[in-house]
């Protein structure tokens, strides 16, 4: 075929005060698995969301296999033979595989015929998975497989991936890999979104640049830098980490000790005799494969699941058994792994959700009154402190870009300066230069002597950040160590809960040390 598979020309929208996409012009290869870059905000979801049907170009012009497209919804995009895998999985925990694939189809088929189907397509692309199983049972790379399976099924011409690793391990990220060249070996073009740049790099033929919603370049991944890239994205120099030389830490100001829960569900992970401590001025990283107890152990260390008071001591007082506010009055300060709901509540205003953590040391409710000009002023702080692309205090948290979200919420806890923060995936769904922005505001803030713990499944952050060290599985901690005494592959091990000889856990694949300033 000598025509594109997708061409956009001239693709413009806009939105009450943004113009999201300028003019895009881009076309993507039948076969390629092409890029698409740029910085929170550069208008991405914006363009993949008009090509899936769920937005509407004002201007300019979709062609599909050489024709002009108009594509009214996406029912309309999966007839024409195009997919997409979304970023946050839309899945019912409580139903099978088999029918959480059922649900997202718009043809109607036996459950057996849809049964034969699937395992089809799994055998096809070497993909593992019970189609009865219950998705609730299943590990974070699973759940992802059935929406892959379910965009598989409609045989696609073009399928959009929208940060299809940010929740994946090592070993499950080179299955995905293998899958999408298969997928793109067999005549099918993957328009792939990530900013996990190192991955571009090794898997795709060509990248498309967006920043402030136009094209400003293109490049050939392969034959550019992690670095590189990232400045294109962000038009300038990218910054490096800097610590400053010879610090010493201070004594320890969090110590866990004995910290054991039972898991509250059917599917939570119990915590056995967790122990550690975290000095002034230090950060500490946890490592691990998602689903080991990084959640359960930021909800015990936050006060969300209080337990025995001893077992968590701040400045040598008890909080075990503190409830989130009286920990936060002390001085604690946590970032959760979920930003929509949890960190943050998608229909208040960026005022109104600083004032949520922030009121006790910002001084943003007086006699139970929300000092409304403060709270203001403080969410104005962080937009400008965190580069936060929002049209101020007042819009809603829901109306940001996800890694935009993120800088907001972690720029509302850092700049409490607390004594301790508690932070799960900081840099989640954030670009580089965000990432950068992100990773030196803790080490500045380490530097301030606060005492810092980073629950990450980022190993190139945790090499970038940490002071020191340990690897949670199963509920159980490893022993904490400083970070230079630690190689790629004994962390690997220790994720997959190998704590004996190498030869034990050959198997386990660990994640490679990309350029530390840009993980992501």
């Amino acid at each position: 075929m000598s025509e594109d598979r997708l061409e956009l020309r001239g693709v413009t929208k806009a939105f009450p005060g943004v113009l999201a996409n300028d003019h895009v012009s881009f076309a993507v290869r039948p076969g390629a698995i092409h890029a698409l870059l740029g910085e929170n905000g550069a208008g991405k979801s914006t363009l993949v969301k008009m090509i899936y049907g769920v937005l509407h170009p004002d201007e300019g012009e979709i062609r599909f296999d050489g024709k002009p497209v108009t594509i009214p919804n996406p029912k309309a995009a999966r007839a024409m033979g195009i997919g997409m895998v979304f970023q946050h999985f839309s899945l019912f925990e409580a139903l099978s595989v088999l029918e959480n694939i059922a649900l997202g189809l718009d043809e109607r088929l036996s459950p057996a015929d849809l049964e034969r189907r699937i395992r089809e397509v799994l055998a096809r692309y070497g993909l593992t998975l019970d189609p009865h199983r219950t998705v609730a049972t299943l590990s974070v790379g699973e759940r992802q497989r059935i929406e892959i399976v379910r965009a598989l099924l409609l045989d696609p011409k073009l399928l959009i991936m929208d940060e299809p690793t940010s929740v994946l391990t090592p070993q499950e990220v080179t299955q995905l890999f293998e899958t999408l060249r298969a997928l793109a070996a067999s005549g099918c073009s993957i328009l792939y979104i990530s900013h996990k740049l190192h991955e571009i790099k090794a898997l795709c033929d060509k990248a498309t640049i967006l920043r402030g919603g136009k094209v400003v370049g293109d490049c050939v991944p392969a034959e550019e830098s992690s670095r590189s890239m990232a400045e294109m994205m962000i038009g300038g120099s990218l910054r490096d980490i800097k610590k400053a030389a010879g610090r010493t830490l201070g004594a320890p100001k969090f110590v866990v000790e004995g910290l054991s829960l039972e898991g509250t569900g059917d599917f939570d992970v119990a915590l056995k005799g967790i122990g550690f401590s975290v000095g002034a001025g230090e950060i500490l990283g946890i490592a691990g494969v998602a689903g080991n107890g990084q959640n359960e152990l930021v909800l015990a260390l936050s006060g969300e699941t209080p337990g025995e008071a001893a077992a968590v001591r701040l400045d040598g007082t008890p909080i075990g058994a503190l409830r989130i506010g009286e920990r936060r009055r002390l001085g604690l300060a946590a970032v959760p792994e979920e930003r929509n709901g949890h960190a943050a509540v998608p229909g208040f205003s960026l005022a109104d959700n600083a004032v949520l953590t922030a009121r006790g040391r910002k001084g943003l409710v007086n006699r139970g009154v929300i000092a409304a000009g403060k709270a203001a002023g403080y969410a104005e702080e962080v937009i400008r402190a965190f580069a936060v692309k929002a049209t101020g205090p007042a819009a809603t948290a829901g109306s940001l870009s996800g890694g935009n979200l993120q800088k907001f919420i972690m720029g509302r806890e850092v700049l409490q300066v607390p004594e301790i923060l508690i932070v799960s995936q900081p840099t989640w769904g954030v670009d580089a230069g965000a990432a950068a922005a992100i990773h030196q505001a803790l080490v500045d803030l380490a530097a301030r002597g606060s005492a810092i713990v980073v629950v990450s499944q980022d190993l190139d952050e945790l090499f970038a950040l940490s002071d020191s060290l340990a690897v949670i599985n199963e509920g159980r901690l490893s022993p904490k160590r400083p970070i230079a005494d630690f190689s790629l592959e004994e962390i690997g091990l220790l994720m997959g809960g190998v704590h004996g000889e190498a030869d034990q856990g050959a198997h386990v694949a660990a994640a490679p040390v990309v350029e530390a300033s840009h993980a992501h």
